[in-house]
């Protein structure tokens, strides 16, 4: 595997680290300088902006591929959901699939919210993770009518209250969403979105519903591998 990094003259763990820094937690890149500043890392946020742009894809492409391999049951029953999104005055929509246990599958911004957006988020996503034994959207009728092109009307579910999980997923992406001052272009949003879900994913680990002691190994593993992404 060619190195990634060897073309940079900073080191990969102080780019793995400001890359985790900005797309995990609400801060902003002037936020993310600041905070490498006191750890006696000098560089500018444009830097970061520079790094998260050319190395995200990289991390969560790789996140996926291990995570793909590892879980076999995220075909059960899956949460759809669409949030809307501004973007220099214009409404766009973020198409969010989630599995049973809130693992996000898949992420998708489109113009609009019709049944041909549905269509190509539903491809996309059973593209990439096979048919799911069941869907549970609200009830926005594109869903119903994409389903039906697809095939699986029989396991489409639309109670009301059913799809609280799809719907509270849009919370963590919210917050870096108002962190980073609105997203600037329709491209950014679809990027940093898809960069989002993955790392999301890896360092989700459920705390409320584990011991603490069990809690605490799963944290150091997953931040253990993530300092091994990418790596020559």
């Amino acid at each position: 595997m060619t190195n990634p990094f060897r073309y940079f003259k900073t080191s990969p763990e102080i780019i793995r680290l400001a890359v985790m820094m900005y797309v995990r937690f609400p801060l902003s890149l002037r936020q993310v300088e600041d905070l490498l500043h006191e750890r006696g890392i000098d560089i500018c946020h444009e830097t970061v902006r520079s790094w998260w742009n050319r190395f995200g894809p990289m991390f969560a492409a790789e996140i996926r591929k291990r995570r793909d391999d590892q879980r076999c049951y995220s075909r059960w029953r899956w949460h759809l959901d669409e949030a809307f999104v501004r973007i220099i005055c214009e409404t766009h929509y973020l198409w969010r699939a989630v599995d049973q246990e809130g693992e996000v599958l898949e992420v998708f911004a489109t113009k609009s919210r019709d049944r041909t957006a549905a269509l190509k988020f539903l491809k996309r996503a059973m593209k990439r993770h096979g048919q799911p034994q069941a869907i549970v959207t609200d009830r926005l009728r594109s869903y119903r009518a994409a389903i039906k092109v697809l095939g699986g009307i029989d396991r489409h579910q639309c109670e009301r209250g059913l799809n609280n999980r799809a719907e509270n997923s849009h919370q963590p992406l919210r917050r870096r969403e108002k962190a980073m001052g609105k997203f600037r272009s329709h491209a950014t949003l679809q990027k940093f979105a898809s960069i989002h879900a993955s790392v999301h994913n890896h360092f989700n680990q459920e705390r409320h519903l584990y011991r603490r002691d069990t809690f605490k190994q799963t944290r150091a593993t997953a931040l253990s591998e993530w300092r091994n992404l990418c790596a020559a």
